[in-house]
């Protein structure tokens, strides 16, 4: 409908995976497949639920009546009571056992952990493909001579693979977070309206034993070892926190890389994909704008301010909760998770035809390298008999003079002044003959090798994985 507001974040930018996780469709089914469960454990544990209930339950999770809900909606004012009526609907011979025992949060809630488990997995797989297109570029260029800049200023060589690791590592940190917030996601469970279980404890007559059992069974079946050890109605709202807080360090290394691509790309150093058809400006049609590096920039900033509203929502939960977390986390959860999947993309997008523009490289670092080279110079005028702090103020006069002509447009004239000097000790031509820009890069290529060797196992193992989506 072009009549009515649509994000940009389903038409332009996310994934169709990601875009499925968080329709209505799959939010819904998920809660039916909770109340199935439910339900299920319920039989198991003695309660007067009919295995023939529990099966129509099942046969009926993907026939959803949007139109109903939405009807019974207008009518009760409560969205999760329109879905146990419509489900009854389907369901008739279970629809007096739906939702026995639990509270809105037993479905919203554990549903919200399970699709933002999955959410995580897939962009573990997205932010891996990065990686895994990034040490191939390192591995390539891991001794190839650059300029290196401090203070977005001329400074000590380093190598096109070496700053290439450098954003690795920060996608590395990035999945490390991310694994860990994973590894540590629990489910809520069936606690009941303020998390005492005292629906569960009336149902099973006091049986506490018979209430862990259940929990125990309905987060098996959704694949989650443990609970919470306490809640209230909801689960800890921090749980939003740090998924966010994992999402804004993704976009915090984006940014960086694509930052540094769109200002290498302004010094020709380096492009991002260029399409034979595609066109940079609608008025200049020579540019070739880092169209994709800047989307990435822009979307990384939306997400870093996007993760501020669960800290701000979890500082706030009133005793045992409020409501006031809903609307906003129905915004910020899934455009976090949408926009996590769009930057991704992009950045694979632009890792896998990264383009070097080698001699345009080479001649900048050629540019430099007698003022890079002082030091060695100095060094070897040094051997030959010279004082070095004399040496050390000859330098730096005559590299004053020579960027003050590189100002006006000339060329570096840095060797030949040296050379004018008598104290110095050396020709132009001697200079010159030290002036192999590979003896200027330290050990970047060790250090890339280093590197790449402590992550190849992790991509390796990834290349043979897929995602276990759990829906």
């Amino acid at each position: 409908m072009k009549d009515r507001y649509e994000s940009p974040l389903s038409s332009r930018y996310a994934s169709e995976f990601m875009l499925n996780l968080f329709s209505a469709e799959k939010r819904i089914q998920t809660w039916r497949r909770l109340w199935a469960a439910l339900a299920r454990a319920e039989h198991n544990l003695g309660l007067p639920i009919t295995a023939e209930q529990v099966a129509e339950l099942e046969a009926h999770i993907t026939d959803i009546d949007f139109e109903m809900a939405a009807q019974r909606e207008k009518e009760v004012r409560h969205d999760v009571m329109a879905h146990v009526y419509t489900y009854g609907k389907a369901a008739p011979s279970a629809a007096g056992i739906i939702h026995l025992g639990a509270t809105s949060c037993y479905v919203t809630d554990n549903a919200d952990l399970i699709l933002y488990r999955e959410g995580l997995r897939y962009l573990r797989g997205e932010l891996i493909a990065v990686l895994a297109n990034l040490s191939q570029f390192a591995e390539k260029y891991k001794a190839a001579p650059t300029l290196g800049y401090t203070h977005y200023q001329p400074a000590q060589l380093v190598t096109v693979g070496k700053r290439a690791a450098l954003w690795m590592q920060d996608f590395l940190s990035d999945l490390e977070e991310l694994d860990f917030v994973l590894d540590n996601l629990k489910f809520r469970g069936c606690r009941g309206t303020t998390g005492t279980e005292a629906s569960f404890v009336d149902l099973f007559e006091g049986d506490g034993a018979k209430v862990e059992e259940l929990n125990r069974q309905v987060s098996a079946e959704f694949g989650f070892e443990k609970c919470f050890a306490v809640c209230g109605q909801t689960y800890p709202r921090k749980v939003d926190s740090r998924i966010l807080n994992c999402l804004s360090a993704i976009a915090q290394s984006a940014y960086r890389m694509a930052g540094d691509i769109r200002l290498l790309q302004h010094d020709r150093q380096v492009e991002e994909p260029f399409e034979k058809n595609q066109i940079g400006s609608s008025a200049m049609a020579y540019k070739r704008n880092p169209m994709r590096s800047e989307r990435i920039c822009s979307l990384s900033r939306y997400l870093m301010t996007d993760a501020m509203n669960a800290p701000l929502t979890a500082s706030v939960q009133w005793l045992e909760r409020t409501l006031d977390d809903s609307a906003g986390r129905r915004i910020s959860m899934p455009e976090g998770f949408l926009c996590a999947d769009a930057i991704l993309r992009l950045c694979q997008n632009v890792t896998d035809g990264l383009h070097v523009n080698e001699k345009v490289v080479d001649r900048t670092v050629r540019e430099y390298l007698p003022f890079i080279a002082t030091e060695n110079l100095m060094m070897e005028a040094v051997k030959r008999g010279g004082d070095r702090q004399s040496l050390h103020e000859i330098i730096r006069t005559c590299s004053m003079a020579a960027t003050a002509k590189m100002k006006e447009g000339e060329p570096c004239d840095l060797l030949r002044r040296l050379a004018a000097e008598p104290a110095f000790g050396m020709t132009e031509a001697e200079m010159e003959a030290v002036l192999d820009p590979a003896l200027y890069i330290g050990r970047c290529p060790q250090q890339v090798d280093a590197f790449l060797a402590q992550i190849r196992p992790l991509l390796a193992d990834a290349s043979r994985e897929k995602p276990e989506i759990n829906l």
